[in-house]
């Protein structure tokens, strides 16, 4: 299984949630709120906290756990969709999940069993 993690634009959620809910196998995911910066500009130094801070902006995480046969769709799809050429589109990123638990059908006061995928 893969965990597949994505920064993206908020304005880019509709449509990414739409074909990701379109692919055959999506298991669901997670959205919330971020906040996200790049890496401070060589040009000038930054003298406060003050003006560090300012150059956050809205973002929206994505996590998703699923099987291995559909992560490179997965990604694939966020990628096509959130990429417009400009710095800020955002990231995703990929890892392997060792195991994942269902809360709601594991039984109390015994060890989950591991999802197959």
């Amino acid at each position: 299984m893969k965990e597949i993690k994505a920064i993206i634009r908020p304005n880019k959620l509709p449509q990414i949630r739409n074909a990701l809910m379109a692919l055959e196998g999506f298991p669901g995911m997670t959205i919330s709120q971020a906040e996200g910066c790049t890496a401070p500009s060589r040009h000038g130094a930054i003298t406060s906290i003050k003006d560090e801070l300012t150059d956050f902006t809205k973002k929206v995480r994505l996590e998703i756990v699923c099987p291995d046969d559909i992560a490179d769709r997965i990604v694939t799809c966020i990628t096509d969709i959130a990429q417009t050429g400009h710095l800020g589109d955002g990231i995703v990123w990929v890892t392997e999940v060792q195991r994942a638990v269902f809360v709601h059908k594991t039984t109390p006061g015994r060890a989950p069993e591991p999802r197959r995928p």
